[in-house]
């Protein structure tokens, strides 16, 4: 399973401050990519969400989750994961 971190947004500066991140962080196997503030049209990305997570296998989401600020935490997280199994045998 791969997994990678899409930021939607248009902030100056954003390529770098990722580059750095990756770097402090050591990140070597999660993908980090800029994409325009409401994202892929095809993945429904909620507009109010600040945190959208999706399980996709085959190019075809299987599981969309949207997440308000504050609304990801240890229960949101475990749904996710329960979900998994969706998209990995």
């Amino acid at each position: 399973m791969g997994s990678y971190a899409v930021f939607c947004s248009d902030k100056e500066g954003l390529d770098k401050q990722l580059e750095k991140l990756a770097g402090e962080q050591k990140l070597t196997k999660l993908v980090l990519s800029i994409d325009n503030p409401a994202g892929p049209k095809s993945y429904n990305i909620a507009k109010d969400a600040e945190v959208t997570v999706l399980l996709y296998t085959e190019f075809t989401v299987k599981a969309n989750f949207a997440f308000r600020k504050g609304d990801l935490n240890d229960a949101a997280i475990a749904k996710v994961v329960a979900d998994v199994s969706k998209i990995v045998k």
